[in-house]
């Protein structure tokens, strides 16, 4: 849990208003907690704390690998080098509310509780949408995200948009595709874990891509098709029973936030190696600075007021973590 850490403003401890600060803060851990053990941020981004106004992600390409030079050969140069590299910039988000001098006087229970546990699920429900409208965007092919006014970059480091059919290699090999027209099948489902397992790295080295999750949006659908595809160890099109090999293999998640960033009568549905994008830092998500809320006193109206602050940023790096499937703009793998 990235935690929240809480400031009481000058001269509260002595008012009406200090008796608030205890139960306020305990509505709003509370409600943080719950929001943090519901997000599905941590499973598809690699989540990272900063310490810079910015943060540089790189690789290196593969060495070429050891050559045969026969007796007392001389030894060969290899060589690597840093491939593409990505840089995130945080943003600052803010946010406040109020409780009025009548609402103390009064002790107004509702509007003690429920105002703070709107204010901090408004925090992490902010964090889960702008999750959704970079993955989104990227589903819909396009290299930036607009997200309450402000564009957010959802290129990985070669400059292409996440799911693209031309991404580049650094050093050698020709250009890659990670999204496909096929709508979700068991055929489908195969296909595009095997493209996934034939993703090169900037050497033209085969690298070790293993998707693991399936991420679907929360159409009943598409739902009931994952489910049918993976959900039992017979295959139940077969006359005869046969053994499903895809049963037990995959980690679903269907992510709700993501329906409002897709197009309408559109079936997306992503796969991706969780190993990998750690390992490789495909989606990176950073936070420079937890949550922090404080409270003080309006001179003006005498409400107390209370202020979040936050600052963290989320991108793309490394594409080959993922696939997606059901974009009509992609690679078709399997005929008709």
């Amino acid at each position: 849990m990235a935690g929240i850490t809480f400031t009481e403003g000058s001269g509260l401890q002595d008012s009406i208003f200090g008796k608030s600060q205890a139960p306020i803060r305990m509505f709003l851990e509370k409600r943080g907690e719950a929001f943090e053990q519901k997000s599905v941020l941590p499973i598809l981004f690699e989540m990272e704390t900063s310490r810079h106004w910015a943060e540089k992600f790189t690789t290196m390409t593969a060495m070429d690998g050891f050559q045969p030079v026969g007796e007392n050969g001389a030894y060969p140069d290899d060589m690597m080098q840093e491939g593409f590299d990505k840089t995130l910039e945080h943003m600052t988000w803010k946010d406040r509310f109020s409780l009025s001098r009548e609402i103390m006087d009064d002790a107004i229970l509702m509007d003690l509780k429920k105002r703070p546990e709107a204010f901090i699920a408004g925090y992490y429900r902010t964090r889960e949408l702008f999750g959704a409208a970079l993955l989104g965007t990227a589903i819909e092919g396009n290299k930036a995200a607009t997200f309450r006014g402000q564009k957010f970059d959802t290129t990985s480091a070669d400059g292409k948009a996440l799911f693209a059919t031309d991404h580049l290699s650094k050093v050698k090999g020709g250009a890659q595709g990670n999204v496909f027209k096929d709508a979700f099948s068991v055929d489908a489902l195969s296909a595009v874990e095997g493209a996934m397992q034939d993703f090169r790295g900037d050497n033209g080295e085969v690298l070790d891509v293993a998707p693991d999750t399936i991420v679907i949006p929360n159409l009943w659908k598409l739902k009931r098709d994952v489910f049918a595809a993976i959900g039992a160890d017979k295959d139940p099109d077969s006359s005869n029973n046969g053994f499903n090999w895809q049963f037990g293999r995959w980690n679903v998640v269907v992510w709700p936030y993501l329906n409002q960033f897709i197009t309408d009568g559109t079936a997306p549905w992503i796969l991706m190696d969780s190993t990998y994008n750690k390992a490789y830092g495909g989606a990176v998500w950073l936070d420079r600075v937890n949550l922090e809320v404080r409270s003080r006193l309006d001179d003006g109206n005498d409400a107390n007021v209370w202020q979040g602050y936050a600052r963290f940023t989320a991108g793309f790096n490394d594409w080959r973590f993922a696939a997606v499937g059901g974009v009509s703009t992609g690679t078709q793998l399997i005929a008709g």
